[in-house]
């Protein structure tokens, strides 16, 4: 059977596509004029080396093997295909458009074309950064601002409280605890031994009323404190308060009937000229142990002691200080 041939004795001997060759279009193969049942499919083909490229709009298209013209596109049932059309017949001709280029401004005008224009969203980005950080500072400000006002309502008044200023520290209520004020006693208030006198008449005794000892210049002269109070065994110091004017005096200390290791000083620390007892009243003090609740605390002349001075108080500090 040759192409074109439609009288095959079996349709699957028969070559519907024989038109598309030449020896069959030289048989006199036609194309179906109702398409093979496949609307929109199979008679969109056309004979091999019909189609052309390029070719101007509304030039004819060139014609088939041995002058027969190139059948027209049909649809199924003899309509024009509405979806298919040769890109020959398209404006333009089919010709492949150039790319554009795009132009300065972004566009697809003429020049020399560049990116995307990263410098405005540069600029954009930094703008809504910079109008964040005013915001939170201008926030901060203001509640910066409402709490000071806050403070400061009815007034401004910035006065302290008067628990701020009349409660005490617990630190200084503790220490105010632990502190135990010990005893002072004026010598007037002394147990005095015979011949010992009190006085008044030299100027500069802290006592009640510039009271004195004297007298205490004699030997076995002596004063005794029986002081009560004591909070617990351990060292304290004694002070005194006395005068001494020229040479420096010392005397016997006894503590609960026992006698202290060293003589109290009863230097002239205020250097006073001999006789001119009211300018030497000055300090002196020693460390005795005492026990806790009464003890007795003497101080007399005797052999070998210097005891030209006048006796104006004793005071007592628990622990071992120097100063009163």
């Amino acid at each position: 059977m040759t192409p074109g041939n439609n009288g095959a004795s079996t349709p699957e001997d028969d070559d519907p596509f024989g038109y598309l060759y030449a020896d069959g279009q030289a048989n006199g193969a036609q194309p179906p004029s109702g398409g093979y049942g496949y609307p929109n499919s199979v008679n969109r083909v056309r004979p091999v080396g019909t189609r052309q490229y390029g070719a101007p709009q509304g030039q004819a298209g060139p014609t088939a093997a041995y002058g027969q013209a190139a059948p027209q596109q049909q649809g199924a049932y003899g309509r024009p295909n509405a979806h298919y059309a040769a890109p020959e017949t398209l404006p333009g001709g089919g010709t492949p458009a150039a790319p554009q280029q795009p132009s300065r401004g972004g566009g697809t005008g003429g020049g020399r074309g560049r990116g995307p224009n990263t410098k405005g969203l540069l600029i954009g980005a930094v703008a809504v950064v910079a109008a964040v950080v005013i915001g939170i500072a201008v926030a901060m400000t203001s509640s910066g601002s409402d709490d000071d006002n806050g403070g400061n309502e009815a007034g401004g008044d910035t006065t302290p409280t008067q628990s701020q200023t009349t409660d005490p520290s617990p630190s200084a209520s503790s220490s105010a605890e632990d502190e135990v004020e010990l005893p002072t006693i004026d010598a007037k208030a002394l147990r005095l031994s015979p011949g010992v006198t009190t006085a008044s008449d030299v100027q500069g005794a802290e006592s009640d009323g510039g009271v004195y000892v004297a007298n205490l210049n004699q030997s076995g002269a002596s004063v005794t404190w029986t002081v009560d109070g004591i909070p617990k065994d351990g060292a304290y110091t004694l002070f005194a308060r006395y005068s001494a004017a020229g040479e420096d005096q010392s005397m016997t200390l006894t503590v609960n009937g026992k006698e202290f290791g060293n003589k109290l000083n009863l230097g002239n620390f205020a250097r006073a000229e001999d006789g001119d007892f009211a300018k030497g009243w000055t300090e002196t003090y020693a460390w005795p142990t005492l026990n806790k609740g009464t003890n007795t605390i003497s101080l007399s002349c005797q052999d070998g002691d210097k005891c030209n001075v006048l006796l104006d108080q004793f005071w007592l500090k628990e622990g071992q200080v120097k100063r009163s």
